[in-house]
């Protein structure tokens, strides 16, 4: 059985990545993209649908043993983890290198004391655990085929097959080092170059150095900035500048539920708010990177625009169930593809707008094709803002007027106006700021309960939502505004959790609520990162402090987040690691750290 969500490290090269388990396990790793299938699915399923164990030996009725400790080394993605057994301790160093090349995955195994037995358990199943490739030998290297894929496994430990599996046992003492390499490869190509593990491991370790040093946050959450920060450039696919959800499918937001989703897309929400992270602090080359990934997505439809794409800006993300994969502790169905690509949510306009504006205002190199494209989203919204559509929660029922898509309507019509109004694009001012004080009173007149003092989910409905949390920071209106705090502490009593976290929105169990599924979720992390920001705006700096570390200490040790947070499992819940956690974790540090409300 796969570990639980919190027991994984990422480790990845900027185009794919990989989870690697407490005892030593690699239990998910598509090849070559983030996107691609799997050669190790373990994580959804079974050992037989493919791991690579490396660890101590132990017994064949045992469980593996866990390692003692694991850090990531210094500020990177570099994982090293260690053993303590009787014979002595060990170390194995995980790494995928940024890709000059053939993508890798390189194990370095070294001995610290004593002399310790070890073994590499080495099982490829392609296709997400369907396919047995042709395992063989060809000019000294074992390589795995099957189809369009070729796998290359290189090490200097003596190697033996056995149940479909590929083993190595050998012994390591104090200053022995042994290494381990898989490389991907298109089958009918050339072998990939011999690898070179030791030089390899020192470009990785000088590459996240330099790219660390050019950040501009040196408050007191540094540390907690700066893994979220390596987090988002590790889910950032390099050759093209997007930016995937998280690099995982599938991982539930309930356990044993069907809220189970393929993440491994660029979700223009997700990527523009990351974008607004990276340019807060510091990383203007990835901001441009995205922007330019973002033109070439929309290019030549933008009055279509979709709500995500695939990581070079694909369209078509087809939904579909792998049925021989029994799911992450037999949460099903495993989704590959994502039916939600083509819903109408307004307000991703918004968020588009905001992403392009602060790029705009913090001085990154002017595209005149950015403004051209801005003002065609709001030629959009003047016809469509005041339709019903699916939501920021991608809901599977049916559409509402839901106060946060008009809230971000109106939030795309004043950025543009603000774009205008520096001299930089040219548009019917006078219009647009009728539209938007149009949007505005709508909001106010129909999404807001004067008996209860708050706004709503949709007009007209009761229930809350936790994006409403979003109206004073996208300056919707002032924090002091009663209607706003009034919103708040609605949203404190109705959708927070026994220990003080926040839901998106109610749920009801097994019948299918708002968003037309059955079941439950976990507390939404960026909706009480959300809270922690808008208790600092309205003046409750030391409550909102506490609520901000209560959800820094929900980290895992490596400090990386899913999704959600399950309040009665007390787990971590949700794909893994997720940007949607970590870039509010990075906005609240900086709000936090601007007002002065931190401890020591």
């Amino acid at each position: 059985m796969a570990g639980r969500i919190e027991d994984y490290a990422l480790i990845g090269d900027m185009q794919t990545a990989a989870l690697v388990c407490r005892d030593g396990t690699v239990d998910w790793l598509c090849l070559p993209r983030f996107d691609s299938h799997a050669i190790f699915a373990g994580l959804l399923g079974t050992e037989e649908h493919g791991f690579w164990r490396l660890g101590p030996a132990h017994a064949a009725e045992a469980e593996p043993p866990t390692a003692a400790r694991r850090t990531y080394r210094g500020d990177s993605l570099i994982l090293e983890s260690e053993w303590d057994t009787p014979r002595g301790t060990v170390r194995v160093t995980d790494f995928m290198p940024p890709r000059d090349g053939a993508p890798q995955l390189i194990r370095i195994v070294e001995g610290v004391s004593g002399r310790v037995p070890m073994r590499s358990e080495l099982r490829m199943r392609f296709s997400y655990g369907r396919v047995v490739p042709w395992v063989h030998k060809h000019e000294g290297r074992t390589v795995a085929v099957a189809g369009p894929d070729s796998v290359w496994f290189d090490t200097e430990a003596e190697t033996y097959g056995k149940d479909l599996t590929t083993y190595a046992d050998f012994t390591v003492a104090p200053g022995d080092r042994i290494a381990f390499t898989i490389s991907w490869e298109p089958s009918h190509k050339r072998p990939p170059a011999l690898p070179e593990p030791e030089q390899s491991l020192t470009a990785t370790e000088d590459f996240w150095r330099d790219w660390v040093e050019h950040c501009t946050y040196h408050g007191p959450y540094r540390e907690a900035v700066i893994r979220s920060l390596i987090t988002l450039k590790a889910l950032t696919y390099a050759p093209t500048g997007g930016i995937v959800a998280a690099p995982t499918t599938s991982l539930p937001e309930e356990i044993g539920g069907v809220r189970n989703w393929d993440y491994r897309y660029t979700w223009l929400r997700d990527a523009a708010i990351t974008l607004s992270s990276l340019l807060r602090t510091g990383y203007r080359e990835e901001a441009r990177a995205w922007r330019e990934w973002l033109l070439r997505a929309v290019a030549g439809d933008p009055e279509n625009l979709q709500i995500m794409y695939g990581i070079a800006g694909e369209r078509e993300l087809g939904e579909a169930e792998l049925d021989w994969l029994p799911g992450y502790e037999k949460s099903g169905p495993v989704r590959v593809g994502n039916g939600a690509a083509h819903q109408l949510q307004l307000d991703v306009y918004g968020e588009v707008t905001e992403a392009l504006h602060l790029a705009h205002m913090t001085g990154l190199a002017r595209n005149d094709y950015a403004s051209v494209l801005q003002l065609k989203l709001i030629r959009y919204l003047e016809d469509h803002w005041n339709e019903p559509d699916e939501g920021i929660w991608e809901v599977r029922g049916p559409r509402r007027h839901f106060v946060h898509s008009k809230v971000m309507a109106w939030v795309a019509v004043d950025r543009t106006i603000k774009l205008i109004e520096s001299g930089d694009a040219d548009g019917p001012l006078e219009r647009w700021q009728e539209l938007r004080d149009d949007i505005h009173r709508d909001v106010c007149e129909k999404g807001y309960d004067k008996e209860r003092n708050t706004f709503t989910q949709s007009y007209g409905s009761k229930e809350l939502d936790a994006s409403l949390l979003l109206i004073p920071q996208m300056g919707f209106l002032p924090p002091d505004d009663k209607r706003v705090i009034g919103t708040i502490e609605a949203i404190q009593r109705e959708l927070s959790t026994s220990d003080g976290f926040i839901l998106r929105y109610p749920t009801d169990g097994e019948d299918a609520g708002v968003d037309g599924l059955p079941g439950d979720e976990g507390a939404f992390l960026a909706c009480s990162f959300w809270m922690a920001d808008d208790l600092a705006m309205i003046g409750r700096v030391d409550e909102a402090r506490k609520l901000f570390e209560k959800l820094l200490s929900l980290r895992n040790d490596l400090g990386l987040l899913a999704e959600e947070w399950d309040p009665r499992l007390k787990r971590q819940v949700g794909n893994f690691p997720q940007a949607f956690s970590h870039v509010p974790l990075i906005d609240t540090a900086l709000r936090l750290t601007a007002s002065g409300a931190y401890g020591g």
